[in-house]
């Protein structure tokens, strides 16, 4: 397998721009990267003081960019509504001629992300909400006129273009197994916190005994200092080379998109 390179992209302080994350996508495809990934989040503890909107920013990409594969890596189901998510995932699907991948998961509470906002806090509760609404949400990318009422979510009557090819990731960290369970019956796996690539091994073994489909990608970022040699092909589709999410400088991040993959 040849492994693709892309870019995860953390919109916070000094990319809290949806401006300098187009200009950094176009860069980055310029650059020979082959995707373009971008953080979900609402708050990321005390260092980090702006954010930008994550559809925003894709929407950005979309318009910088020609070849990139790009989208939210990831984005917590729990805390949106599936019908107005599926909208949003046509629509950039629409826009960039096909290129947007929907990367899902549970989201973290670590700094009260969810019960803060009162949303879920309960991770368990939150898995159960991701379960329900990718029925929602598959069901209406689909084209399907989804008649849903489940426990946490109602869709019915939503219109919208269909956009059925929209590959969705779904994220766990490595050694957790329901989030392998969950990943195998869509696209992809988005793995976090995989220390080694023998650990590599260990998940991708894992995935062909759950009866992955052909085609299904195996997601895994590194931070910038890593070397990537020892990762590559042997198992994992993409290799991604984390921006962020402390202190980041422009400049810095800059050069780290122009070196390419």
């Amino acid at each position: 397998m040849t492994t693709r390179r892309g870019l995860f992209v953390a919109p916070f302080d000094a990319l809290a721009d949806p401006r300098v994350v187009g200009d950094l996508a176009a860069d980055a495809e310029a650059a020979g990267w082959d995707g373009f990934f971008v953080w979900d989040h609402l708050q990321y503890g005390e260092r980090v003081t702006e954010i930008a909107d994550v559809w925003t920013c894709c929407a950005a990409v979309a318009m910088r960019t020609e070849r990139l594969l790009f989208g939210p890596m990831v984005t917590p189901l729990a805390r949106r509504r599936p019908q107005v998510l599926a909208r949003q995932a046509s629509s950039l699907a629409v826009l960039s001629g096909g290129r947007f991948v929907l990367g899902l998961g549970l989201g973290d509470d670590w700094v009260g992300e969810f019960s803060a906002y009162g949303d879920e806090g309960d991770p368990r509760a939150r898995g159960r909400m991701l379960d329900d609404g990718l029925e929602v949400l598959t069901g209406l990318l689909s084209g399907e006129q989804v008649h849903h009422v489940g426990e946490h979510y109602t869709a019915r009557d939503v219109r919208f273009r269909p956009a059925p090819d929209v590959p969705i990731w779904l994220a766990g960290r490595f050694g957790n197994r329901a989030p392998v369970r969950r990943a195998v019956r869509y696209d992809g796996f988005f793995v976090i916190d995989l220390a080694t690539p023998d650990d590599l091994d260990v998940l991708t073994d894992e995935l062909a005994a759950q009866g992955t489909a052909p085609g299904f990608d195996v997601v895994l970022d590194l931070k910038p200092e890593q070397d990537p040699t020892p990762w590559l092909n042997r198992g994992a589709s993409w290799v991604l080379t984390r921006v962020g999410p402390y202190d980041l400088d422009l400049g810095q991040v800059r050069r780290i998109v122009a070196a390419g993959p």
